[in-house]
């Protein structure tokens, strides 16, 4: 039984130099039959730098959402490298991204993915336990608290509401202190109300406690909460805004539709 405490601070074997938390270089990601390839991203190079609040748009079929599983190690791309802080992902086993993943990489999705018998405490532990690790108490406290849900850490997700079950996904995806918090249409299942609130906790993590937030998002107003903004059209990037408002946003979009 390992005895290692989520939370804690890494080995110095771990520790990273790089302004990055992530980085993509010519990233090309190919799927299909030798004779019907579908090329999802196109030799895409993209840099994301701690502390920062990136969000990623494009058409439906753009390859945001394959740039954002490459970037976390949940997809291999055919080409191209990707770097997690000084830690290359090229080459390493399933096992050894398994790993990676778990320790610094959290994850906030559409569906909320919570297991219903469980309490918010056990469902933000869940996978650090299921790797027989442990959470200080104190970490565990600090995030409900971070998330406005210390006060209902032993209800259960039927006794919540949809953004309060997404607020749980963010702490569970902050327990361990990742190099990158992957989040993919985090808003997409919530009401406007719920959205505003989900959106701002993400910008509070950014603000706030320095974590590194990568987003899809359809959504302009989403969107228009982070640092920047990039474009994907076709696979490959297709410009940038930087702290823009809704409106850019959706104007942008406007124009990629029309390629």
């Amino acid at each position: 039984m390992r005895t290692t405490r989520a939370g804690s601070r890494r080995p110095a074997e771990t520790a990273v130099t790089s302004p990055d938390a992530v980085r993509l270089d010519a990233v090309s990601k190919e799927y299909g039959s030798p004779k019907q390839r579908v090329r999802a991203l196109d030799a895409v190079t993209a840099s994301f730098g701690r502390g920062t609040f990136t969000a990623v748009m494009g058409p439906s079929g753009s390859g945001k959402s394959t740039l954002l599983h490459c970037a976390a190690g949940l997809d291999r791309p055919t080409s191209g490298r990707v770097m997690l802080g000084d830690t290359e992902l090229s080459g390493r086993s399933e096992t050894e991204l398994t790993e990676l993943r778990r320790d610094r990489i959290g994850f906030v999705f559409q569906a909320y993915n919570l297991i219903g018998a469980l309490s918010v405490a056990d469902n933000v532990t869940l996978p650090v336990r299921l790797a027989e690790r442990s959470v200080e108490p104190a970490r565990l406290s600090e995030v409900l608290a971070a998330v406005g849900l210390a006060e209902f850490r032993d209800r259960r997700p039927s006794q919540l509401s949809g953004g309060q079950q997404q607020r749980v996904a963010i702490a569970r995806a902050l327990v361990t202190r990742p190099d990158l918090v992957c989040a993919d249409e985090p808003t997409g299942a919530l009401d406007s109300r719920s959205s505003r609130q989900v959106l701002a906790l993400l910008r509070r993590i950014v603000d706030e406690f320095g974590q590194t937030v990568l987003m899809v998002t359809h959504d302009p107003v989403a969107a228009a909460q982070a640092d920047r903004v990039l474009f994907l059209a076709d696979g490959r990037l297709a410009g940038e805004l930087h702290r823009p408002s809704a409106e850019q946003v959706a104007e942008r979009m406007t124009h990629l539709g029309e390629r």
